[in-house]
Parts: C-alpha cells; structure tokens; sequence
C-alpha cells in the first residue's frame, strides 16, 4: 500500500497539467474548491511538511550552513528578478505581473523534495533548503513583493507578512510539535501525507484556472511564456552560481532543482487573500504549479540516467 501511495503521489506532475486542463473547459468541476477550501488546502499542506521535520532537521542545518545558505540566498536572489525582468520584458499587464513577482517571490515548494529524491541529487539538503527559505520567505516574500511589485499596485508588505505567518509558520509549526509529541500519530499519517498534499496542490491549481478560465485561455501563450521562462531561469541559474560557488555536483543540482521549484500554492493563497481586486493575481502561481512539475520531473528523469561521475569538491 505504501508504495502504491508513493507512486500515486510521484505522478503530481501529471494530476495538476490533467486537472487544470480539464478546469480550462469544465470550470466547475474544480471552482466548488472555494476561497476558504484553498486557504485551509494550503494549511493542510504546509503541515504536511512541518510533520517531516524533527529538532534534529534544525541541528544539520548548523552541520551544512555554507550549502544551505546558497540554496536560500539564491531562491531569492535569482527568482524574484527574473520574475520581475519577465514582467517587465514582456509588458505583463498589472495583475498578472504582480502574480508572477509574488510567486516568484515565494520560497522553494515541497515538490522539490519528490524532484531531489526521483534525481537522485541530496534529498536531506533538498528539505533543509525548503525549510529555511519557507521560514525565511515570512520577512522575504513580503519585502521582495512591496519592492518590485509597488510599481505596479500598492502592496501592504504588513498585510502579506501577517498572511505569510498565518500559512506558513502556524501550520509549519503545528507540524512540527506534532512529530515530536505525537510520534505514534505522525508515522500513521506519513505514508498518506504525500498523497494528500498533491491532491490539494492540484485541487487549488485547478480551481484558480477554472474561476478564470477564459481569461486564460485568451492570454495562454504569454502566461504560458512567462511562466516557462521564470521556471527554465531558475533551474537553470541556480545550477550556474551552485557551480560558480564551488558546490559539488550533486549539492549543485539539489539547489538547481530548489531554486527552480516555487511554492505556487503559497503564492495562488497570498495573491488571493493580499489582492482581492486584482483576480488574475493567483493564475501565474496556478500556471506555475504545472510548469515547475514538468519541468522538474524531465529534468529529475535526465540526471536520474546521468549520476555524478565525480562529487568531490567545495560542500
């Protein structure tokens, strides 16, 4: 059972491409998944992860600081430009470019762990790395989003900071209390975990892309454009400063794959609840979801074939 759940969970790629697909011509099918399903959806999420994590997680953090500081820094030193250079390059009308700066804001998504561990890269700094960028992203998303999404609207960083802490550390949080005073309720919920958060991801992925369905399907090639840059430049950028910075190859495509995975649920959750008037906002973090599997996956499958013929160097 648990390697039936493993694998149904290892396909998330082709859940959310499937069900936001279907959400472009069948909307209802996926707009039942309200605004309040999707916050809550994303809670569930985020506990999911936070049940993963114990106090030794924090203890290797000390043990790998170099590695794990480069994979935070550059998720959000190379995503939120590259966001913002694609809005402005491609003129992205406001809502959509703020939806893409937010997302690109966000930190690295826990679909990244699944796209470490099918790559074969560094599975353990894969979720040392997504847990100190979501931490981080509680001051980081919100100060990066007010600097280079305020030209186009007015952003309330206090407002997005207070979302951020309700989404991210309470659950997080929550998630983590659980696994060190609930251990026996922890290991019977794990093996379904996976699972339940790739259902959530691609039901507030669908939803999203269902509420704006024509709209999408009208603007499909520059979303779509957008979206794929911002993905491509951040596998493909993280892997570069990774190798600039002496990292060993295996910790270089741990953080190629880090930097290049967003929190898009994060990202549809705070564009909805932070720009309630701008209603395309959460559509670029919905895109992202799917670009960001797809991509992911290929690429896990290429370096899965290609193990590293020599991982000594700089860790």
């Amino acid at each position: 059972m648990a390697t039936l759940l493993n694998r149904l969970a290892n396909l998330f790629p082709l859940w959310v491409v499937t069900c936001s697909g279907l959400a472009l011509y069948f909307p209802a099918w996926f707009t039942w998944f309200n605004s309040t399903m999707i916050v809550w959806g994303l809670a569930v999420i985020m506990i999911g992860m936070g049940l993963t994590l114990s106090v030794d997680d924090f203890r290797r953090v000390a043990r790998l600081p170099r590695q794990v500081v480069i994979g935070v820094v550059a998720q959000f030193l190379i995503m939120p430009f590259l966001g913002w250079g694609i809005a402005k390059g491609m003129a992205l009308e406001p809502a959509l470019a703020v939806g893409l700066i937010l997302v690109a804001c966000c930190p690295g998504g826990t679909a990244s762990n699944v796209v470490s561990y099918i790559a074969r890269a560094d599975v353990a700094l894969s979720v040392l790395m997504t847990m100190c960028s979501t931490f981080a992203a509680v001051v980081m998303t919100p100060l990066l989003t007010k600097w280079l999404a305020g030209a186009y609207v007015e952003v309330s960083a206090w407002s997005l900071f207070v979302n951020t802490l309700q989404v991210v550390v309470v659950p997080v949080t929550l998630g983590v209390l659980l696994n060190r005073y609930a251990p026996r309720v922890v290991n019977f919920v794990l093996p379904v975990a996976p699972l339940v958060s790739v259902i959530f991801i691609t039901l507030i992925c669908a939803s999203i892309i269902g509420a704006n369905a024509g709209t999408v399907r009208d603007s499909v090639l520059v979303l779509f454009s957008a979206v794929a840059l911002l993905h491509l430049g951040g596998f493909g950028l993280g892997y570069l400063l990774a190798r600039l910075l002496k990292l060993s190859e295996l910790a270089s495509r741990t953080v190629a794959i880090e930097v290049g995975m967003q929190n898009s649920g994060l990202g549809a959750v705070l564009a909805r609840t932070s720009f309630p008037e701008l209603a395309l906002a959460p559509v670029p973090s919905a895109i992202s979801a799917s670009f960001h599997s797809i991509i992911g996956s290929a690429l896990a499958a290429w370096w899965r074939l290609r193990p590293p013929r020599d991982n000594r160097g700089q860790t």
